[in-house]
């Protein structure tokens, strides 16, 4: 995915978004993902869990979530 450089804001006002059919589209999307995967590294532990209620699960998904972030932050502090 190429950087663009801009002389003045007012050049920033061109189209960005691509188009349903622009093959570059799904280049974009990876490199997008990439680059959150690389920055977050998120991880959940493998499996299948069932909960008893929707709350409970939930409530699992967000002490995974925060782990994830903590683990984040202290990546970060590292760097």
């Amino acid at each position: 995915m190429s950087v663009q450089k801009f002389r003045d804001v007012s050049e920033m006002d061109r189209e960005v978004w691509y188009r349903r059919d622009d093959p570059r589209l799904i280049a974009a999307i990876r490199a997008v993902w990439d680059l959150a995967g690389r920055i977050v590294q998120p991880a959940f532990p493998p499996g299948v869990y069932r909960f008893r209620s929707f709350e409970e699960a939930a409530a699992q998904r967000e002490r995974w979530e925060k782990r994830n972030f903590e683990e984040f932050q202290q990546r970060r502090r590292r760097d």
